[in-house]
């Protein structure tokens, strides 16, 4: 039973017992992990009450294989992240991240998307309250990107067409892309104007563009988009829970 110390970012915790915790880690070298921190919760616990979502540290644990749940023995703080519970939108951004990552990723090594989700989430912490919208659509559409479902935006899904960046399109939720006008409207879906498509493009590339008065538009086709293509993701929590930061922010 090896003893692993890598990066590691808390995607999720939640009480075990009245004196533990259970952590689901996302991890620079060894893919999403879930450990148990013995005694997390006594009030003299070693860890410090470090152990909170979004919280980047060195985490040492006792590695199964071929075991869902692993032993945590040591967690060195790096980076609290407590910025991130400043507002409703940069906390709901940072959960459905956070959530998505538990739905997709895997055990598999994967040190280039660790380094975007610890990208991300620093973004998301430090971006002005101007700018956080923006920003929050462009970590979010890089992400979707980075973990293989981003929306096809250059050809039509019917014809296979080149569609010119200055032409009107539909969005088609289900096909996960857009189709030209000559092909018209799918299944489920919406007109993308040109302009929208344009900052669609620019947010998969991780690129900020202020969404200004369309603003609602583009977080209503993002969580569309989510909840046809991303691992029955209509049911998770923070999908929900954005929505409504957007209705009250």
């Amino acid at each position: 039973m090896p003893l692993v110390t890598t990066e590691a970012i808390i995607l999720q915790a939640f009480p075990y017992s009245d004196t533990s915790k259970i952590l689901r880690l996302l991890t620079a070298t060894h893919g999403v992990r879930s450990a148990m921190a013995r005694g997390a919760l006594r009030p003299r616990s070693r860890y410090g009450g470090v152990l909170e979502p979004f919280t980047k540290g060195t985490a040492t644990f006792y590695l199964k294989e071929g075991r869902d749940l692993h032993t945590l023995s040591a967690f060195e703080l790096i980076r609290p992240r407590q910025e991130l519970g400043r507002d409703l939108l940069r906390f709901g951004v940072a959960s459905l991240l956070a959530e998505i990552l538990m739905r997709t990723a895997s055990e598999t090594p994967d040190r280039a998307l660790y380094d975007h989700a610890d990208r991300a989430l620093a973004a998301l912490a430090e971006a002005p309250e101007d700018r956080l919208p923006g920003v929050a659509l462009a970590r979010l559409w890089a992400l979707i990107g980075q973990l293989g479902f981003a929306p096809a935006l250059d050809g039509c899904q019917v014809c296979s067409r080149v569609v010119p960046p200055d032409a009107d399109v539909f969005f088609d939720y289900a096909a996960g892309g857009i189709h030209c006008q000559d092909c018209g409207g799918g299944a489920v879906g919406r007109v993308l104007p040109a302009d929208a498509r344009r900052a669609l493009l620019a947010y998969g590339a991780g690129e900020e563009v202020p969404p200004g008065e369309a603003a609602p538009a583009h977080w209503q086709l993002l969580i569309r988009f989510l909840g046809y293509h991303l691992t029955d993701l209509g049911s998770l929590r923070s999908l929900k829970f954005l929505a409504d930061a957007m209705e009250t922010g």
